[in-house]
């Protein structure tokens, strides 16, 4: 019988929500404000862990600000982590920078836009069908 979630999948999902939790309830940091947790990949062996982070700003300058804060936080985030789970093994933790956040606002902008153009140019069309034609015979 095939289990429905593997372990790795699990803590994962657990070690996501127990960072989001720690980001914002003991590291106070401002420049952390606008960030959360979008998901965790977690190794194998679950030695190493991948937490993604989203910022709802998109000024690079804060966000390379705030990666270095939350990269400098990691072991101390890491040891609050071990104290709340239960695991033999506490992976190393490593943030990364996810940005499918702004490149789906990016998109979207994109098909609006595009949308738009297409019923611009439709009714630019259907105007000028509408209008008689006034033809010139000598």
């Amino acid at each position: 019988m095939a289990r429905e979630y593997a372990r790795t999948d699990r803590v994962a999902q657990q070690i996501q929500k127990e960072v989001a939790t720690i980001l914002q309830r003991e590291i106070k940091d401002p420049r952390l404000s606008m960030m959360t947790v979008s998901g965790v990949e977690v190794t194998r062996d679950l030695a190493y862990a991948k937490v993604f982070v989203t910022f709802f700003n998109d000024d690079q300058e804060q966000i390379d600000t705030a990666m270095k804060v939350v990269a400098d936080a990691a072991g101390y985030v890491r040891s609050l982590l071990a104290k709340r789970l239960r695991a033999r093994i506490m992976p190393q933790i490593r943030f990364e920078y996810d940005k499918s956040l702004v490149e789906g606002v990016r998109m979207s902008t994109l098909v609006d836009k595009a949308v738009s153009e297409d019923k611009r140019r439709a009714g630019e069309n259907s105007d000028s069908e509408d209008e008689p034609s006034i033809d010139k015979q000598d």
